[in-house]
């Protein structure tokens, strides 16, 4: 078969079958309409704005009453990429660090009116998002001392406003005193985790959702026939799982692109998105096809899905953040496609394309291996079937 004839079968069957995906107003709501309520709602039960659950958040214990600690906390909650919480005191400002909920912390002492001064600065160790936090802490309060001792020098001197530009860019305060808190990453909230969750959740649920249509169409020797038309039997199988394939990743990419438009969502360099979706979608497919070809009835195959998915939900992170539960079953997650998604997904806007070459590869790992027995298993019981 010349490889233009095989394109055409493929797009032909890939084509009927979001023809038949289309005309399924169930599934179609489960697919377009109702992944977008629960991000909607889960998303501001979290965190609300979707502003501040992408800024990195900077837990500050205002101890001074002053002017000058005022315009501190002023300058940072006007910073692009903070998102400042107040805290009551040190104690606390550990125990959240520790816990993920906060990425580091500023204690604003007595006496830091207005001068440049070493200021407590608590972080975990290693973190790459705390390593951000204080360069952009080290800005703020460089700028603070700056502005502060110009001020001071244009009432004394009566400068012109060009002397006091120079002065704040001669003048850079040292601020940092770090102080090491033992804890686990930095936890995302808000829209941050609930779209990705959702992406991951409904993605696979839906597609192992289809593995009925699959078992009907083998049930009813479909299949069976078309596997003796004069067309390569694996070429038929072919078009079966990239027919899924597709319908999982346009799913997959529509969360992608409506999250970020309607929420405000941070995805993270889009190829790094893109290789991530792709790999999930291979497992999610190769899942199907499974089902698809185990179960004995479209029925019991329906009936499957969404168990198995909001399992592996459970565990891989999507009904809460795999950070907050005990590490045992943090390990136990990691056994399944789940919560490596999310590990990736949720490292992409920070840490960018090296925070998801490790997730990625045990993905296409694990669709490679399952879409491979799924084939074999499918094409077994359809030979057997009729």
């Amino acid at each position: 078969m010349s490889r233009l004839t095989a394109v055409h079968v493929l797009s032909a069957l890939v084509a009927a079958n979001l023809r038949r995906q289309g005309r399924d107003r169930i599934g179609l709501f489960f697919i377009v309409i109702l992944p977008f309520i629960i991000i909607a709602v889960v998303g501001l039960a979290l965190g609300g704005h979707a502003g501040d659950a992408q800024r990195l958040r900077l837990g500050l214990v205002v101890e001074g009453a002053g002017a000058g600690s005022s315009q501190l906390v002023a300058r940072f909650a006007e910073h692009p990429e903070l998102a400042v919480v107040r805290v009551p005191d040190v104690a606390e400002l550990r125990r959240q660090i520790g816990q993920g909920s906060l990425v580091a912390g500023l204690v604003v002492p007595e006496g830091a009116d207005d001068r440049a001064m070493r200021l407590p600065f608590y972080l975990v160790d290693g973190s790459g998002e705390a390593a951000v936090v204080r360069n952009n802490v080290h800005a703020v309060l460089g700028r603070h001392g700056a502005l502060a001792g110009a001020e001071r020098m244009a009432e004394q001197l009566d400068a012109a406003p060009a002397q006091v530009d120079a002065v704040v860019a001669e003048t850079d305060p040292i601020f940092s005193d770090v102080r090491v808190v033992p804890g686990a990453e930095t936890l995302r909230l808000g829209f941050a985790y609930t779209a990705p969750a959702n992406l991951v959740l409904f993605t696979f649920i839906n597609s192992v959702a289809v593995a009925g249509a699959l078992v009907e169409t083998r049930r009813l020797g479909i299949s069976r026939r078309s596997l003796a038309a004069p067309v390569r039997p694996g070429l038929l199988l072919a078009g079966e799982v990239l027919s899924r394939y597709v319908i999982a990743l346009l799913q997959a990419l529509l969360v992608v692109v409506v999250t970020a438009l309607l929420f405000g969502v941070e995805w993270g360099p889009p190829a790094g998105v893109l290789l991530v979706v792709a790999a999930f979608c291979l497992v999610s497919t190769g899942v199907a096809m499974l089902v698809g070809g185990l179960a004995r009835t479209g029925i019991q195959a329906a009936a499957l899905g969404p168990p198995i998915g909001i399992v592996l939900g459970m565990l891989g992170g999507c009904m809460w953040p795999l950070l907050i539960v005990p590490s045992a079953l943090r390990t136990a997650g990691h056994a399944f496609p789940h919560a490596w998604a999310m590990d990736a997904l949720l490292a992409l806007p920070q840490r960018g394309l090296d925070g998801v070459i490790t997730p990625v590869a045990v993905l296409l790992a694990m669709g490679i291996a399952i879409t491979s027995v799924s084939l074999y298993l499918f094409r077994r019981s359809v030979l057997r079937t009729g």
